[in-house]
């Protein structure tokens, strides 16, 4: 009997256990689809993703593009108004207007602005300090005394614009 007994309990236990693999594995079944499920709409999100990051990358390029045709148009636009102040200004020297931006140019052009009054001021100063008296020195009179009759009647005839 103790075989019988055996038998007999060999077999609940195993049903019990089979039930409980069953259990588990259809748990597992459940954990796997639900994973399947998750792992499909992480795909699809990064799909999504990849075709944002595309569209995102020509928005990029084409900003990119914009950007240096904006910064070409700039620096043209800089070159002319360089030129325009130079034009604007033509008593300071060409060499003293300068700069990469609007705000440099207009401040080289007063920094030129500022020389030029100093020089010209200057300049007035050494002239007012060296003036010269405009027309001849008055004349003196000549000493006649050591000339002689002949010589003082050639003095007369030259002083009065006829010939020697």
């Amino acid at each position: 009997m103790e075989d019988e007994t055996q038998e007999t309990g060999n077999t609940a236990p195993a049903a019990e256990d089979l039930e409980a693999i069953r259990l588990q594995l259809q748990e597992e079944q459940e954990a796997r689809a639900a994973a399947r499920s998750s792992l499909e709409e992480k795909e699809k999100r990064i799909a999504e993703l990849e075709a944002s990051l595309g569209e995102a990358r020509q928005g990029s390029e084409a900003s990119a593009a914009e950007l240096a045709r904006v910064e070409e148009a700039r620096d043209q636009a800089v070159a002319k108004y360089l030129d325009m102040a130079r034009a604007l200004n033509p008593t300071i020297p060409e060499g003293i207007i300068a700069g990469e931006t609007i705000e440099e140019i207009d401040a080289s052009v007063e920094k030129g602005k500022a020389i030029v009054e100093a020089v010209k001021e200057a300049m007035e100063t050494e002239a007012r300090e060296a003036k010269v008296p405009a027309g001849a020195p008055t004349r003196g009179s000549i000493n006649l005394e050591g000339l002689s009759a002949r010589e003082k009647i050639a003095l007369g005839i030259q002083q009065k614009g006829g010939a020697s």
